[in-house]
């Protein structure tokens, strides 16, 4: 928990940074709850159809071997530990700060978490990999951001926009938008910076709903907005997210889908 608590240079936990944005924003407990249940609602459409979505990337039921590979220790069926979120609860919990705004239903849960790696290779090569080499995939742009100390949920604001000047498109171009959400405050802030509904980004889920491991967060967002542009048929996507140090990154993709 010591990455949650302490953050060595701004030296603070992250949730105040959190508080610090809501305050500055005037983000209230109300929005941020209404956030959860709209991102939760998201999550639970990657469950239908038997984890349809969920299956175009992840090998689902996986069995789990032991250390030495030889026997099965339990078998996933999908994430575990993703929590529901109702108005109804939601509404008996307090600030996790005095006076503030953000509650353990407005943030999100440490959990464990593995992921592979994207293979970034040429279009030649990509197409020979590829499960479906007429959909293409290409990197337009990326950026990093850092915002002023202990103020890390809008880092993502800078970065997104310097990713976007850097592609010659504006967020109004983006089909679809993912985030790494550690709080219900990066998402609004984020909106309202961008001047966009924060209910327009994030469809089947984000990291506030299943979690925030410590290195395949953006990687599984990356990989959703890609699945998500492919059902689509194709488009330009966004994805953007925080990290410690009061530090963002963003990355513009574009997915094209040459099938006749």
């Amino acid at each position: 928990m010591d990455n949650f608590s302490s953050d060595p240079w701004a030296k603070c936990a992250m949730v105040d940074t959190a508080e610090n944005v809501a305050r500055r924003d005037k983000i209230d407990i109300a929005e941020q709850h209404d956030l959860v249940i709209h991102r939760y609602q998201q999550y639970r459409k990657a469950l239908e159809n038997d984890s349809a979505f969920l299956k175009r990337f992840m090998t689902l039921p996986f069995e789990v071997p032991d250390t030495r590979f030889r026997k099965t220790i339990t078998t996933l069926e999908g994430d575990v530990g993703v929590t529901e979120s109702t108005a109804e609860g939601l509404k008996k919990l307090k600030p996790v700060r005095p006076d503030g705004t953000v509650t353990f239903g407005g943030q999100t849960h440490p959990a464990d978490g593995m992921a592979g790696a994207i293979v970034v290779d040429s279009a030649e090569r990509a197409a020979e990999l590829s499960t479906d080499p007429k959909i293409r995939i290409e990197i337009v742009s990326f950026a990093q951001g850092r915002e002023e100390a202990a103020y890390m949920p809008a880092a993502p604001i800078k970065a997104a926009r310097l990713a976007l000047q850097r592609a010659d498109r504006s967020v109004e171009d983006m089909s679809a938008i993912k985030s790494h959400n550690p709080f219900a405050v990066n998402d609004i802030a984020f909106a309202r910076a961008m001047n966009i509904k924060w209910e327009s980004m994030n469809d089947f889920g984000s990291s506030l709903i299943w979690g925030h491991p410590q290195g395949p967060t953006a990687l599984r967002s990356v990989i959703e907005l890609i699945e998500q542009l492919a059902i689509r048929g194709g488009g330009y996507g966004l994805f953007e997210g925080c990290a410690a140090g009061d530090s963002a990154m963003a990355l513009v993709i574009k997915v094209s889908d040459l099938r006749p």
